[in-house]
């Protein structure tokens, strides 16, 4: 069994959706559990002779980041998280990428090695602001949006390489 750590999400804190400027940020370190729901949109339906049908429309795909921790003062993704809800911004400016990696360990302890990565632009909207005594969440909701692309991503500079686009 793979483990979960393997699968890792990182999100663009620039939000730059030219790809040119991309900060990638892992997120997961104070989650239990990441789970993209992908709400696919399927219709089944019978005719009067019995016979079944099924059309399947695509997915709608989303996850909780729940939850979200502000790190730093300076922290890229925090301070992008928190100038949305701030500022209560909606459409192109909560919009990003985000990329999803497999990662396999590394021989004797080395550095894991990419499996897959593909990314995909996403919008980045915050639930609510506070929290407990813990410290102070901005918990959010990532909604994919497609111009999904398969690639190859280097985990030590962080960079996305798209090598096709997927319909």
């Amino acid at each position: 069994m793979v483990e979960r750590k393997y699968l890792a999400h990182y999100i663009d804190a620039a939000f730059d959706t030219t790809y040119e400027a991309a900060e990638y940020v892992r997120i997961g370190k104070h989650l239990e559990e990441y789970n993209e729901e992908l709400n696919p949109d399927v219709e089944v339906t019978k005719n009067i002779l019995g016979e079944q049908s099924v059309t399947h429309n695509g997915y709608e795909v989303q996850a909780d980041v729940d939850p979200y921790y502000i790190e730093s003062y300076d922290d890229a993704l925090s301070t992008k998280i928190m100038e949305i809800a701030n500022e209560r911004a909606t459409g192109d400016k909560c919009k990003t990428t985000m990329v999803d990696v497999l990662l396999k360990p590394g021989a004797e302890g080395g550095d894991p090695t990419v499996v897959w990565a593909y990314r995909e632009d996403v919008y980045v909207i915050p639930n609510s602001v506070g929290g407990d005594t813990s410290g102070i969440q901005v918990p959010f909701t990532v909604y994919k949006a497609g111009n999904r692309s398969k690639g190859t991503f280097d985990l030590k500079s962080k960079k996305f390489t798209a090598s096709g686009v997927m319909d």
